[in-house]
């Protein structure tokens, strides 16, 4: 069995990986990808939380929960790339300035 220590570091990493790309990348999409390995990492922890709750699997179900949650946004946020890139031609979240209603 891996021990819980193994789970953790590996989603200490992704978290890490994500919060990189998000403080370094200017392109929205790569922002958005960031985004969703922080998110990984937390499923990934809840899971391996879940792992050792041998009576509810709580872990797994908020996992899914996660899951579902993670998809939906990700839906609305290229909704909003696409829709801010066919104003804007560009998808740089430095160089929009002004948002129009």
């Amino acid at each position: 069995m891996i021990p819980l220590s193994h789970f953790l570091i590996v989603g200490a990493l992704l978290f890490s990986i994500g919060l990189y790309t998000v403080l370094s990348r200017k392109n929205a999409v790569l922002v958005l990808i960031g985004i969703e390995f922080m998110l990984n990492a937390a499923i990934l922890n809840l899971v391996a939380f879940g792992m050792y709750d041998r009576m509810d699997n709580e872990g797994q179900v908020f996992a899914i929960f996660a899951i579902v949650l993670a998809a939906a946004t990700v839906a609305v946020a290229l909704a909003i790339i696409i829709n801010v890139y066919s104003q804007y031609k560009t998808i740089d979240p430095d160089k929009i300035k002004d948002m129009k209603y």
